[in-house]
């Protein structure tokens, strides 16, 4: 009889790739897939450990997972791990032990530990500071979807002070073309009709290949380099049948350059929403965060974007809160937020991370004020994300449609335009992963779906017969 496997992933969308990756590996060697819930034999957690909240949160879920079955085998797997091996190898709820560059070895490792008949814990950690290979796990989705991820980097070499991921990741490793490729092609004939380009910190992609080793070049050899080799990615996917749309993921300032965004404006797959990750808008906090762009840099990019496309999305994070955050310095960054006109904005409350350095930087701001600050700038997020909906009203927009959902009991099908505005069409009809040009009718919020999420676009089923 087949064993019985559970997963659970915490953290980003790299971690749910590398969860659906483990799942692929599990289900190919013969184990079957339950639901996270009392009676699996082996229970597999991808944890987190981006904040002092996610460590806690992945302690819990292990914990959880040998309280639903004692019995059971408990998988401790990602980022916690690599921070601390030391506290899991002596927690009795833990079996096996798994680093992140030993995620794709997890049917071996399994099989180790059940050939051992005392059972002894099992850990395959590596020093993710000395791995200089791509870690190759390969995951084409099974599920009715229209959006697929693709993992194409791992690794950050940034080291912003609030930040533990170099640490726990490892240094930037880039994955081959081909095999990039190969997996695109594989999700194309699976019918997924956009890929989402993902990693650690995709901007720094094929910088390990252009400069072995530690880079002694300088930032502007370093982005020109990146440049080409995510262009050359890009274009590759592009030549792909089937792929309709290519969405990037999160980028940082450094690789929007004239050269760079001239070239993928050209390529019509590529989809205009871009997520620079800002984390401040003061000069001051960013120098404390050690972020290598000013205000100025930042705001160039954004007219560097809006040259060559009509209306592109604009996305951004903001950490509310950081250490030594002044009153001056959050207006300064209320100020630029206003003036960007971002599309979306995803604001976090600073939370101390141990180990960073800026855990033991002065001036930690109370939570109360970390409160205040996040709501100011969650209303601000509101406003904006329904001025650039409505940006489109009366305008032609492609809708690749991905759900049906209910809304206040009435049959629709959500779906999103290729910047990423959610679009929600009243309809009897399955829409599911077609695309259809539709012109939205008003911008409303959807509190039925979301809990604050954006401005939907809004039409009616008579609208396009």
């Amino acid at each position: 009889m087949a064993r019985k496997a559970a997963f659970h992933s915490l953290g980003c969308k790299v971690n749910s790739y590398e969860t659906d990756a483990m799942r692929q590996s599990l289900l190919a060697a013969g184990y079957e897939e339950v639901p996270f819930m009392p009676g699996a034999d082996i229970y597999v957690i991808n944890t987190c450990t981006v904040t002092n909240i996610a460590d806690r949160k992945s302690r819990q879920m292990l914990h959880k997972a040998k309280e639903m079955n004692p019995d059971a085998v408990v998988v401790a797997a990602g980022c916690y791990v690599q921070d601390a091996e030391e506290s899991l190898r002596a927690d009795p709820a833990v079996d096996i032990i798994v680093g992140n560059h030993e995620k794709g070895m997890l049917p071996e490792i399994l099989d180790a530990y059940f050939s051992d008949l005392m059972r002894s814990k099992e850990i395959a950690v590596s020093r993710i500071s000395n791995v200089r290979e791509y870690d190759e796990l390969h995951f084409v989705p099974a599920g009715e979807h229209t959006r697929a991820y693709l993992k194409i980097q791992d690794g950050c070499n940034q080291f912003c002070s609030y930040c533990m991921i170099p640490y726990v990741r490892g240094r930037v490793r880039s994955r081959r073309r081909n095999e990039i490729r190969r997996e695109a092609e594989k999700l194309a004939e699976h019918g997924y009709h956009e890929i989402v380009l993902t990693g650690i910190h995709i901007s720094s992609y094929g910088l390990d290949f252009e400069y072995p080793g530690r880079n002694r070049q300088t930032p502007r050899a370093s982005e020109a380099a990146t440049n080409i080799r995510l262009l050359e990615v890009i274009r590759d996917l592009a030549e792909i049948g089937g792929i309709e749309r290519i969405r990037l993921g999160s980028l940082e300032p450094g690789i929007i350059t004239e050269e760079f965004v001239r070239e993928i404006a050209k390529i019509r797959k590529v989809c205009p929403s871009f997520h620079l990750s800002m984390q401040s808008g003061s000069d001051s906090t960013l120098l404390r965060m050690r972020r290598k762009y000013s205000t100025a840099d930042f705001a160039e990019k954004c007219a560097l974007l809006r040259k060559y496309y009509e209306m592109p999305a604009i996305m951004t994070d903001i950490i509310a809160g950081f250490p030594g955050e002044t009153e001056g310095e959050f207006s300064e960054t209320m100020r630029f937020v206003e003036g960007i006109h971002f599309s979306r904005t995803h604001i976090f409350k600073y939370s101390v991370r141990r180990g960073t350095a800026a855990a033991k930087m002065a001036g930690q701001v109370p939570e109360k004020v970390k409160r205040s600050r996040s709501a100011l700038l969650i209303e601000l997020d509101k406003k904006a994300r329904v001025v650039y909906a409505e940006s489109f009203l009366g305008k032609q927009v492609s809708v690749l449609f991905e759900e049906r959902v209910f809304i206040s009991g009435k049959k629709a099908f959500r779906g999103y335009t290729r910047e990423y505005v959610p679009f929600i069409f009243f309809t009897e009809r399955d829409l599911a992963n077609e695309t259809i040009e539709l012109v939205p009718e008003a911008v409303t919020f959807m509190g039925e779906l979301t809990a604050h999420d954006a401005a939907f676009g809004v039409s009616t089923e008579q609208k396009t017969q």
